[in-house]
């Protein structure tokens, strides 16, 4: 059994991890070329590669603001159309609760004189909260994301099987509820 978190880019991140949270793989996945459709194609071929039967499958969601709208929700689209396809569930974690998961809220400051965390920035933080959580670290800000989507896979998992699970921070518990339980459902 694996847990297997991607995060869908013109780079997507994908890792695979093992039973004790061990990286098995972890890699950034591009496609061929830079013409769609492509790169998309093959992006989304790469990806299916690299998933197995059994695995459990954590994908981030769409993204709010992107410049790339476009080929984000072809991308986004494709690769829940081969999971399916191919009789892979998966759960679906939005964005902030990707960041929510390892305590990083996007503002900085103490109350009364906080800012937006924007871009690098904020991406530095929640490399530098994956590294306090488990001791993770990658260059790649989109591995980092899908890393912290495979911990969320293996929480999923370890809840609807009775596993221990006192090593969740409450913050981890409540991203992990409100997957499973949406709002409205």
């Amino acid at each position: 059994m694996r847990f297997v978190g991607i995060d869908p880019s013109t780079k997507t991140g994908f890792v695979a991890l093992d039973q004790n949270g061990q990286v098995l793989r972890s890699k950034e996945l591009t496609g061929v070329g830079s013409e769609d459709p492509k790169r998309m194609v093959t992006l989304i071929q790469d990806i299916m590669a690299h998933v197995k039967s059994g695995d459990i499958i954590c994908i981030e969601g769409f993204p709010f603001d992107t410049q790339r709208a476009m080929f984000a929700g072809g991308l986004h689209h494709g690769i829940r159309n081969e999971l399916y396809k191919h009789g892979l569930s998966y759960y679906e974690v939005a964005p902030n609760a990707v960041k929510k998961f390892v305590n990083v809220t996007g503002w900085i400051g103490e109350k009364g004189n906080k800012r937006r965390l924007k871009g690098k920035e904020k991406k530095n933080a929640v490399k530098d909260a994956v590294y306090e959580h488990y001791g993770f670290e990658h260059k790649s800000d989109n591995i980092v994301d899908a890393y912290i989507m495979a911990q969320i896979a293996m929480g999923i998992w370890k809840i609807q099987n009775g596993t221990d699970i006192h090593y969740l921070k409450p913050y981890q518990s409540q991203v992990i509820q409100r997957i499973l339980q949406p709002e409205g459902s």
